[in-house]
């Protein structure tokens, strides 16, 4: 196992369990599974700042520095924000520690339009089934893993198909998406060089798209931490905590990050 030191505020349990991200997993020595693309990565916290990996140290510096967003001090971001709001000092007292995941924008695109009306849990049982059915296996020290399907490989995915993966009503929602970015009418790769608002606006072109499952889709899949996703929690979270007032204009290109926080602070306060 590789070792390397992670200096700055970086939580494995509450990055997994933040809801933004369906396919992380704790495994039974302690380990955490997080899959991107062709590559999985176990990770456990040996000691305060050190942690073990299961990659080389090519693949930690290519590909998951950046999946975990190790470039950006979220140290610092605590630091520069924390006063600026009392019930969001609490938020990010709370959840300090998990960070935004670099995740691939199609997978994102596919799971937040699962998300809709369903728990974390089923919608992790959704991605999974999903996987497991029309991904292909990974090979990892501890088993045989399957990957996100790739959009060639649910081209063939009939409606029957996708509903045994739990999908529900959600069907069209998937095949529009599907087909959207199969011909090319939604280029997910062009859509990198476009601004938030434009990025905003095209995803909202699928079928069944609105504005939450966009915004989470510009957060996790684009990196644009400006972005607030707004479901059941945060809207209780302005209504109730901040009397209605929208605490995230405060926060300007870090709202994003601020979101997960208090997103995460609501669903795990006693």
């Amino acid at each position: 196992m590789l070792q390397v030191e992670i200096k700055d505020d970086f939580d494995l349990q509450k990055t997994a369990t933040s809801g933004q991200c369906f396919r992380a997993k704790r495994m039974d020595d302690g380990f955490y599974r997080f899959v991107s693309g062709e590559h999985v990565i176990y990770i456990k916290n040996t000691d305060k700042n050190n942690y073990s990996v299961s990659c080389s140290a090519a693949e930690w510096d290519q590909i998951w520095s950046y999946y975990f967003d190790l470039e950006r001090s979220y140290r610092e971001i605590y630091d520069r924000e924390k006063e600026k709001h009392e019930f969001v000092r609490k938020a990010m007292e709370c959840g300090r520690g998990l960070r935004i995941l670099r995740q691939d924008p199609w997978e994102m695109l596919i799971s937040f339009i699962i998300s809709q009306r369903k728990s974390i849990p089923a919608i992790t049982g959704s991605v999974e089934a999903l996987a497991k059915r029309f991904g292909h296996p990974i090979e990892t020290e501890y088993g045989t893993v399957s990957s996100f399907p790739t959009v060639e490989e649910m081209l063939n995915a009939s409606e029957s198909d996708l509903r045994e993966c739990g999908l529900g009503y959600r069907v069209p929602y998937v095949s529009d998406a599907v087909r959207r970015v199969s011909d090319g009418s939604l280029d997910l790769k062009a859509l990198e060089s476009r601004s938030d608002e434009e990025l905003f606006l095209e995803l909202q072109k699928v079928y069944g798209v609105g504005k939450k499952v966009a915004n989470c889709v510009c957060l996790f899949g684009y990196g644009r931490m400006s972005r607030v996703p707004v479901d059941v929690w945060i809207a209780r979270a302005v209504e109730e905590d901040c009397r209605g007032e929208d605490p995230f204009v405060l926060f300007h290109g870090d709202a994003g990050i601020i979101q997960q926080y208090v997103f995460y602070y609501m669903k795990n306060r006693k």
